[in-house]
């Protein structure tokens, strides 16, 4: 197995190894389960995937989440992220399909709206469109090293409220229907987790992130504006192009990632399967109990 660097201090593609010899050897596993907690973002190329290839892969890495309601996939251990309708026809503009997938353009980290978070996402090209429609990603790891001291230390000791309906209504009222707002309350998680391999931290943000526990809502968000901004500037992102075949995974206690856009004429078609945490991935898996939650 070949390690190849990609991104600014994280993020490789890793060369000699399939899908299916990490399934199914331990010693695969264990060789990308290490370039994983170091790299933070990993890239597999030229790989036969299918959804079967796939959920075994993820399955190495921990308990599948099953998809939510409102999702294209609920129920099952995938989501699929596509602007094709049931037609077979490339949906609109303002079809609730393309809506979502620009809500995926907004800076994230998966499932932080859930109680027990993602320790990795792994996503499939199945149909790549041919301008556009790339993953950036982020480090949170080298976003919490930049800063300085001080800002450290107060980022360690907050708790960060996240909810699904707040970064939906970014793009569109009403983009998350009152099923999924029923089904996933507002959770708070540690702004800081810390690696429990390697001991480096890392900022646990998302466009999610609406309320800082304990500060007033202008100031909270203040804070998650500007932590945010610092962790995305330019010159501190890896972003991939999508070929299909290309297999991408990454640490959700560790990246931030967005989608780009593309052409709204041209198909696009991924399959995603997310990996909950454990007790062992160094995350919060029980939501703090404080007195009050915060108020949007």
């Amino acid at each position: 197995m070949e390690l190849v660097p990609l991104g600014p201090g994280f993020a490789a593609e890793l060369r000699g190894v399939t899908l299916a010899q990490v399934a199914a050897d331990d010693a695969a596993y264990q060789d990308v389960r290490s370039a994983f907690e170091a790299q933070s973002v990993l890239v597999f190329r030229d790989q036969e995937v299918s959804n079967d290839s796939q959920l075994a892969f993820s399955r190495r890495f921990g308990e599948p989440e099953v998809t939510k309601v409102g999702s294209l996939g609920t129920g099952t251990h995938f989501v699929t992220l596509t602007t094709i309708g049931p037609d077979g026809k490339v949906v609109p503009p303002d079809h609730r399909y393309a809506l979502r997938n620009k809500a995926n353009q907004l800076w994230h980290t998966d499932s932080s709206f859930k109680p027990v978070p993602a320790l990795t996402s792994i996503l499939s090209a199945r149909i790549v469109p041919a301008h556009g429609g790339e993953t950036e990603f982020v480090s949170m790891r080298l976003a919490f090293e930049r800063l300085d001291p001080a800002m450290q230390a107060k980022a360690e000791q907050s708790f960060v409220w996240h909810d699904y309906h707040h970064s939906r209504s970014k793009i569109a009222e009403g983009l998350a229907t009152p099923e999924e707002r029923a089904a996933l309350p507002a959770v708070c998680h540690r702004m800081v987790w810390t690696n429990p391999v390697n001991g480096r931290k890392a900022l646990y943000l998302a466009s999610h992130a609406y309320a800082v526990e304990g500060m007033d809502a202008a100031e909270g968000g203040r804070l998650i504006d500007d932590l945010t901004a610092a962790a995305t500037q330019p010159g501190m992102t890896y972003t991939h192009k999508w070929r299909n075949g290309d297999v991408v995974m990454w640490d959700n206690r560790a990246t931030m990632h967005r989608g780009r856009p593309w052409p709204a004429e041209e198909p696009r078609l991924m399959i995603r399967t997310t990996v909950s945490a454990g007790s062992a991935d160094g995350v919060d898996t029980m939501r703090p109990r404080f007195a009050s939650q915060a108020a949007e």
